[in-house]
């Protein structure tokens, strides 16, 4: 048995539904509106567009250091590619915006391990510009903030398998990359090969500098990516210490601050790090936050291997601001 719907359909009728439909179309009911009216001009339209939408050429800084060391700003080629850089990473306006939001929580960590080890702060713009301080795996398979290849990162210390990736570690990670670098700079001395040599790789770096008879970065020619390497720095490097110059505008509460950690060492296995975040007075998704070098849902740690995992402090919970 069907149940009588009311339905004003049947009473309107073909004819009646199609004079219902015209009428909301002249009463203006539709999804896009388009204008035909001639009533404003090209050039009006024009100059309200450009009232209200403006974008400025940059003016380049006057004098830039890199390490410590001069660059030659009076050089065209160099003055045009560090305004490619800025130009890109200005109106890039998102991914600087997180660049800078994040650096507030890492530069401290990473400028206390570049000091310790004795590398020049300004190459704590690598991982801005490598990853975005993101945990993130590139087609090659580089990981990490500083995105190194496991091959790589295994040589210089860091351990990588299934369970545990310290690539993903900040600190260690961070060790890992001074080591590099230092490696690099003992080759030429010189800081803007070995950010060079980190991008395209020390034998790569050394084969143009015997093919082309030069001994500084900014004279050679190099593959593209490599070649705009150390512009990069030097952009994000610029923008993040003169943000208002180039149009950003952040308030301290903006920024995304450190986080407040408790250590705990564990020497055995955890066959479960959920139950086991559980039991520390935090959740697995916390966990996992704060050790991202923790790979699997499980630690077997079947050598006893020593490890530190950081936790919430038990007085602030890791995700609130920090004080100000």
């Amino acid at each position: 048995m069907r149940t009588k719907r009311s339905s004003i359909l049947p009473t309107l009728g073909r004819v009646g539904l199609w004079t219902l439909l015209l009428m909301a179309g002249g009463l203006g009911v539709h999804l896009f509106s388009y204008s035909t009216s001639d009533a404003h001009s090209d050039l009006d339209h024009q100059r309200h567009f450009n009232d209200g939408y403006k974008v400025f050429s940059l003016t380049l800084p006057a004098q830039m250091s890199f390490c410590g060391a001069a660059v030659p700003m009076d050089r065209l080629d160099v003055r045009e590619r560090l305004d490619r850089e800025l130009l890109v990473n200005t109106y890039w306006q998102s991914n600087t915006l997180l660049a800078h939001k994040r650096a507030n929580r890492w530069f401290p960590i990473i400028s206390q391990v570049l000091e310790r080890e004795g590398v020049p702060d300004d190459l704590k713009y690598i991982p801005v510009i490598e990853s975005g301080f993101a945990n993130v795996v590139s087609p090659a398979g580089a990981a990490g903030p500083w995105q190194f290849m496991k091959t790589t990162a295994q040589a210089y210390g860091l351990e990588v398998n299934d369970e545990v990736d310290e690539r993903y570690h900040m600190e260690k990670s961070t060790v890992a990359a001074c080591r590099y670098l230092k490696e690099a700079y003992a080759k030429n001395q010189d800081w803007a090969l070995a950010a060079a040599a980190y991008n395209l790789g020390p034998g790569g770096v050394s084969k143009q500098l015997d093919r082309q008879g030069t001994e500084h970065y900014f004279d050679l020619q190099l593959p593209e990516e490599t070649s705009r390497y150390v512009f990069r720095i030097l952009a994000m490097k610029e923008i993040m210490r003169e943000p208002e110059r180039y149009g950003f505008h952040l308030r301290a509460r903006d920024l995304y601050a450190p986080y407040r950690t408790r250590a705990t060492t564990v020497s055995a296995a955890i066959p479960d790090l959920a139950m086991f975040a559980r039991s520390e007075g935090t959740d697995y998704r916390m966990l996992k936050l704060l050790n991202p070098w923790l790979r699997s849902n499980r630690l077997e740690n079947k050598t006893g291997k020593t490890y530190t995992i950081l936790l919430p402090a038990e007085d602030f919970d890791a995700m609130q601001l920090s004080d100000r």
